[in-house]
């Protein structure tokens, strides 16, 4: 077997997609060949402190050199180069999507992030993506060619098709609230739509404790306080129960690596109204989905309007969005392709890293 260890910030149960993706395919990983052991770092990055950078450096030095690491980007991308440079053991770094293409940073934190993990990929064997688009980000803006990036999509739990409310159509999103998930957008949209029957649902952990105090504010100002309901983190049966019964799923995310809830939606037969914002535009078919530019409130109230009017639309888009749902790879899909390349970066020579190792 391959041994290896997945390097991951912070609380790996925390109720976000890239987490998720992490419980995953470490829960899966010894089934497809590879012995690995969960090595957690501070839940500090990407802005580690001096002591967090140093006990990390700690941590993947007591490790056997003949380990390969696979390290989780949250924490990859931010570590400092000369902390990358004494690892001794293989890197495989896992991109959800580009740190400094979070949304709310400032202009200076953006560039240090895009620095930093420019640097850090640069010294990796290797590199997960978890969609195409990040791939091609990788290659066109953060200095990674073709042959050094391999896709592993998320998978997606088969599901039960979503019944509907049978009622007032029942909306649903679900991410962290933080500002790259366009939430405020959302509202805004939903102001337009004042007129006509919905209710609204957002599913996710309150991670940003400023976003959410001006999101709720947004929401009393708005006079729709009634029709949306802020649930915050579910389990995977209580976040069942409520996919089953919306009859819309929306994304207004400014930006997604891969957009995991969107197969979700798509695994239990749900129109969507999302945006274009990364990888977004890819993840759904058009026939399951209307997409708007992100940040566009007029255009996706506009979208989602339309598809609140027309049941009749709403049931051929729940239709692609079914047969989409059935197309979509398994967690054991994901898993086989991360395990194939950490057994490929252990055999594979050593030609640069530490200033002598080449990708």
């Amino acid at each position: 077997m391959t041994s290896a260890a997945f390097v991951i910030p912070g609380d790996i149960d925390l109720p976000t997609g890239g987490y998720a993706y992490d419980r995953r395919v470490l829960a899966r990983l010894p089934a497809h060949g590879v012995a690995i052991e969960h090595v957690r770092l501070p839940g500090s990055f990407p802005f580690p402190s001096e002591a967090d950078v140093a006990a990390t450096v700690a941590a993947l030095a007591s490790l056997p050199q003949e380990t390969a690491l696979l390290i989780d980007g949250l924490a990859y991308g931010a570590l400092p180069t000369a902390a990358v440079e004494t690892i001794r053991q293989p890197i495989v770094a896992l991109c959800h999507h580009p740190l400094a293409l979070e949304a709310g940073l400032d202009d200076a934190t953006q560039a240090r992030l895009k620095a930093s993990e420019i640097a850090a990929l640069g010294l990796a064997r290797h590199t997960i993506a978890t969609s195409p688009m990040t791939k091609r980000i990788l290659i066109t803006d953060f200095g990674q060619s073709e042959g050094t990036v391999t896709v592993a999509e998320p998978g997606t739990d088969r599901a039960q098709r979503a019944t509907g409310s049978g009622g007032v159509p029942h909306l649903l999103a679900v991410g962290s609230i933080v500002p790259r998930k366009g939430y405020a957008v959302l509202v805004e949209a939903l102001e337009a739509l004042s007129h006509l029957e919905w209710r609204l649902t957002i599913v996710g952990a309150a991670r940003d404790a400023g976003t959410l105090a001006a999101l709720e504010r947004q929401i009393s100002a708005s006079g729709l306080a009634e029709r949306i309901t802020l649930a915050g983190a579910q389990t995977d049966s209580e976040l069942s129960v409520t996919y089953q019964s919306a009859d819309i799923f929306v994304m207004p995310s400014l930006f997604e690596g891969y957009g995991m809830v969107l197969a979700e939606a798509m695994a239990r037969g749900l129109p969507i109204v999302c945006t274009t914002g990364g990888a977004a535009a890819e993840t759904a078919p058009d026939a399951a989905a209307l997409k708007v530019a992100p940040g566009d409130a007029a255009a996706f109230g506009a979208a989602l309007g339309r598809l609140i009017g027309d049941a009749g639309l709403r049931r051929q888009m729940a239709e692609a969005s079914w047969a989409a749902g059935l197309m979509l790879p398994t967690w054991d899909d994901t898993t086989k392709v991360i395990a194939a390349v950490l057994s490929t970066t252990m055999r594979a020579p050593v030609t640069k890293q530490l200033g002598v190792m080449s990708k």
